[in-house]
């Protein structure tokens, strides 16, 4: 009776494996088929060079994460927001890196018979915007700023969420002198003492002061999220010609840059290696200083750590919305679902950042 029953399952067991086996078989050609599928090859544009701002792009390239989804990158540089909006809503770029306030401008002057551009993933929970100033010249808060000179860029962005910023903290715009100045002069000027502030990017304008040999004690970074901003900062958009021929490219490619977002968050100093390299003089001390600024301000937020990234709260997006049009006449407000996308983001298991 044993040796029947032994007999019995020796059968169930080959059965079993040859089961297995031709699954195997059936596998075998799908699997080599997807391996010798050709990538798709990408256009990616940033807004400005490449800094510590982009290094979960540069990580998701060096590390073949765009690869592993069939994806061929291949980056270029635009002439800011605006400019890298065009390129994709021309569809000579896929995807872009660019400010999402801009994008809400851009939509609204956007010529009809465009197809509507919007962004799918927000790299930057919270926008960088920010006053920086000299304490010596009298600036250490918000309030202070009133009857100082404050020195604007041309195409500034922070400038544009300034009267909303302004409102909320009781201050009075008409007070502040707006010197118009290139970006180029922005922190020799602040450094020689010729402005009091400036307006800029947090992570930008603040360590390159330091790196003139300002103070880090004589500079106040104030940040315009600390004072009631609800704005998102950079947002990755597409193509929407793309969007709807290959969704699941889409979606690859924001696999890989979240994937390369834990990258950059498990060893800022390699990530920084690899964004100097493709850098014109870029200082490997200066770039993690402004990468781990990045991470700490402006990715890594509460709302980040308790929602995962690349999402947005669609009533803290509402909410931005308004803020944006205290300082631009939309000829027709925007709602959070014609500006951003969310049917590419991955499950939230995925987007959730250890």
């Amino acid at each position: 009776m044993r040796a029947i029953r032994c007999n019995i399952l020796r059968s169930v067991l080959a059965s079993l494996l040859g089961l297995c086996g031709m699954a195997g078989a059936a596998l075998g050609p799908v699997r080599a088929a997807d391996e010798a599928r050709p990538p798709l090859a990408i256009q990616f544009s940033l807004d400005r060079p490449i800094d510590a701002a982009a290094a979960p792009f540069v990580m998701a390239a060096t590390g073949g994460l765009f690869t592993a989804e069939a994806l061929s990158v291949t980056t270029n540089i635009a002439a800011g927001s605006p400019d890298a909006i065009a390129r994709v809503a021309a569809g000579t770029s896929d995807f872009a890196l660019v400010d999402i306030n801009a994008l809400m401008r851009f939509r609204d002057r956007d010529k009809q018979g465009v197809p509507p551009v919007k962004a799918v993933f927000v790299l930057f929970n919270k926008a960088p915007y920010a006053i920086i100033a000299r304490k010596s010249r009298g600036v250490s808060s918000l309030s202070d700023i009133e009857g100082k000179n404050l020195g604007v860029a041309e195409g500034d962005l922070s400038i544009r969420l300034w009267p909303a910023v302004a409102r909320l903290n009781g201050i009075k715009t008409a007070s502040v002198k707006q010197s118009s100045i290139s970006a180029a002069v922005r922190e020799p000027m602040l450094s020689a003492g010729q402005i009091d502030a400036v307006t800029g990017f947090s992570y930008l304008s603040a360590i390159n002061l330091r790196d003139r040999g300002v103070p880090a004690d004589d500079l106040a970074v104030l940040k315009f999220a600390d004072y009631g901003c609800e704005a998102y900062g950079f947002a990755v958009i597409v193509n929407p010609t793309l969007a709807t021929a290959k969704p699941d490219a889409v979606r690859g490619f924001v696999r890989a840059v979240i994937r390369g977002v834990n990258l950059v968050i498990k060893d800022p100093m390699k990530a920084t290696i690899e964004v100097v390299s493709r850098m014109d003089d870029g200082s490997r001390e200066q770039e993690l200083e402004r990468l781990r600024t990045i991470l700490r301000d402006n990715i890594l937020t509460g709302e980040v750590k308790r929602s995962g990234i690349g999402g947005i709260d669609p009533a803290r997006f509402e909410r931005s919305i308004e803020q944006v049009a205290e300082d631009f006449k939309f000829q027709k407000r925007p709602q959070a679902s014609d500006i951003f996308d969310d049917q590419f983001l991955p499950p939230l298991n995925g987007r959730l950042i250890n």
